[in-house]
């Protein structure tokens, strides 16, 4: 049986989770408060995506994104989890070079940060050397096939992925080693319902969609795309949950107005000196402007 909410979500209880048939919940999150709002809300994992560097630190990709941003805003994720996984994303070029390499960063995540698990993009042969290595060494794997954005340069772009039978049958045997090699669950990206339902049925690992419809063992989206804080372009799988941008702009422009016309801090938003110590303040400043004009030092603090 899956775990109670208030006990701590683990490879074994998201394995249940497919075996019963119920939906298996992630989101991203990059910092300390947003990650403790959605783990109070009862998620079950909370991904660290190489993703912050586009909607958090406004690079133009997830290439530029480095092993110590990673670790830095997995460690803030992780202090604020109770319940849900915490997961994070290995970046470009931090298993790329060799299976030792990619040991060693994906065991900071769990040595540094305090993840649970790592997550790494692709299925070539040399990838599933690495998950296979990654797992000797006791470290959690989840995959990630079709629209992988680490080689949006090579694919030329954000494009759907397994629409003719060639890159279908890639997705697919691609799912299927990851299975083999010991990740625990994989990620299935931009690529056709109709796929992911297929690669679903067959996986006994949980699949995750984002732009894979209905029928994966869980769905995620970016925190910020759902929340309305991603301006201009988003993928047609995103649904805005919020309209968070609005009310923040709405607020701060109310903020502006009251600084500048005097409204804000009122009396409620101030401290007082007690009735007793009412001319504290004039004291001191006689004080401090006689020792200024006769030229003495200031005390040292």
């Amino acid at each position: 049986m899956p775990q109670p909410a208030s006990e701590k979500v683990t490879v074994c209880y998201l394995q249940e989770l497919k075996k019963q048939k119920k939906k298996i919940t992630v989101l991203t999150a990059y910092d300390y408060p947003t990650a403790r709002i959605l783990d109070e809300c009862g998620l079950d994992i909370l991904l660290v995506g190489d993703s912050l560097g586009m909607v958090v630190l406004g690079y133009e990709n997830t290439l530029p994104v480095t092993m110590e941003e990673m670790i830095h805003h997995t460690k803030a994720v992780a202090r604020a989890r109770k319940r849900a996984m915490v997961i994070g994303d290995m970046p470009y070029l931090s298993f790329h070079l060799s299976p030792a390499e990619a040991v060693r960063n994906a065991a900071r995540f769990l040595k540094e940060a305090g993840a649970d698990g790592i997550k790494l993009e692709g299925a070539s042969r040399q990838r599933l050397q690495i998950v296979e290595a990654l797992v000797e060494a006791e470290i959690p794997v989840m995959g990630h096939v079709g629209l992988t954005p680490q080689s949006v340069r090579k694919i030329g772009g954000f494009k759907v992925q397994g629409t003719d039978e060639e890159q279908a049958e890639a997705v697919f045997r691609g799912a299927l080693e990851l299975e083999k090699a010991g990740a625990f669950a994989v990620v299935l990206e931009s690529v056709p319902q109709e796929l992911a339902k297929e690669i679903t049925a067959t996986l006994k690992i949980p699949t995750i969609g984002i732009g894979a419809g209905p029928d994966c063992d869980g769905q995620v989206l970016v925190v910020n795309d759902m929340l309305g804080l991603t301006s201009g372009y988003l993928p047609r799988f995103v649904k805005k949950y919020a309209e968070l941008e609005q009310q923040i702009s709405q607020a701060v422009g109310q903020y502006l107005m009251e600084v500048r016309e005097g409204i804000y801090p009122e009396d409620q938003h101030c401290y007082h000196l007690k009735p007793e110590k009412v001319e504290l303040a004039k004291k001191v400043k006689e004080k401090v402007l006689k020792e200024k004009r006769e030229g003495k030092k200031q005390p040292r603090r």
